[in-house]
């Protein structure tokens, strides 16, 4: 991939006998909005640990902004910024000196230091808030400040773990915007996150990983077309007679059990399917209770590769390995 800015190849990562990733490959270009996505416990912290250096590499390989992550892992450090799931400020700095402190970590000249401050706090609109102290600031502005401190260095990568969630609509809009800004200057964005429309609308390209490896890649129009033109979601008296007449119509592609009915994807015009697909329900005597027809969206794309049960049991297991790992 011309100018990929991250390259990971084959990379596998075990806890005692759990295979949490598993051969997982892919590439980000530089200036990308990348989405990371995937259902609980299917391996994305894994991976999303392993390129932030939180977790050691072990099986396959790691580039990015041209350093080795196995190698040079500092370098890699220097090159990346972080926004966490959870909020990592201390609560009894201010905001100037939460990007002080960042600045200085980092070896950042004073004025450099000084300057910064002052363009970041701007950009995510803190100024009123120079001097205030973390534990007073509402939810979102944490989440605008940590942005903040994930560009104190000026990243070559920022990744972004779920840095919307529990954000009201607007707050989550305005986001969007400061990191928008942030992508057209330059900065590559890695971005994991549980909102399909954010992923749909923000990304250029977007990878979900299920059970430790990716079941599918590519741009969000490309995800969604892979599906049909469109789907048509059917309430039946018999939902597995109705599968079982379905799965012989022209034009019928796959057909998943959602919300009491059927979702079926059609490779055509769904106007055109909708009557062949009646004319057969009607003929083997099924009866029709409910219809809608819908373009795909993210979560349709999300919901067929990975379906819709439960991951619980996996999740704490990686949960648990991941927690024991950091413990070493």
């Amino acid at each position: 991939m011309a100018d990929e800015v991250i390259r990971v190849a084959g990379l596998t990562h075990r806890f005692d006998e759990l295979v949490a990733v598993d051969g997982v490959s892919f590439s980000v270009s530089a200036g990308e909005v990348f989405s990371f996505l995937g259902p609980n416990g299917a391996g994305k912290s894994t991976v999303i640990n392993v390129l932030t250096t939180l977790l050691p590499m072990q099986d396959g390989e790691v580039v990015i902004a041209g350093r080795d992550l196995r190698t040079e892992p500092d370098h890699v450090r220097e090159a990346i910024g972080i926004v966490f799931q959870e909020v990592t400020l201390d609560r009894d700095m201010t905001v100037a000196e939460t990007l002080e402190f960042h600045g200085r970590l980092y070896g950042l000249p004073r004025e450099e230091r000084r300057t910064r401050i002052d363009e970041l706090v701007a950009l995510v609109e803190l100024e009123a808030k120079h001097d205030t102290l973390i534990k007073y600031l509402s939810g979102g502005m944490k989440r605008r400040l940590e942005i903040a401190r994930g560009l104190m260095t000026r990243p070559t990568v920022l990744f972004l773990d779920e840095p919307t969630i529990g954000l009201d609509p607007q707050t989550r809009a305005r986001m969007w915007d400061y990191l928008r800004q942030v992508n057209r200057e330059g900065t590559t964005i890695f971005l994991t996150t549980h909102y399909m429309d954010e992923a749909d609308q923000l990304s250029n390209r977007i990878a979900i990983i299920d059970y430790g490896r990716i079941v599918a890649e590519g741009r969000p129009y490309e995800l969604k077309n892979a599906l049909g033109q469109d789907l048509i979601y059917l309430e039946t008296a018999d939902n597995a007679r109705a599968r079982a007449v379905l799965e012989g119509t022209p034009n019928v592609g796959a057909i998943h059990e959602k919300g009491g009915g059927l979702l079926v994807m059609v490779a055509d015009d769904g106007t055109r399917v909708l009557p062949h697909m009646l004319d057969a329900l009607r003929t083997e005597n099924v009866a029709v209770t409910g219809i809608n027809m819908k373009k795909p969206s993210m979560d349709d794309v999300f919901i067929h590769y990975t379906g819709r049960e439960l991951r619980d049991e996996r999740a704490e297991n990686v949960a648990t390995a991941v927690n024991r790992a950091g413990r070493h």
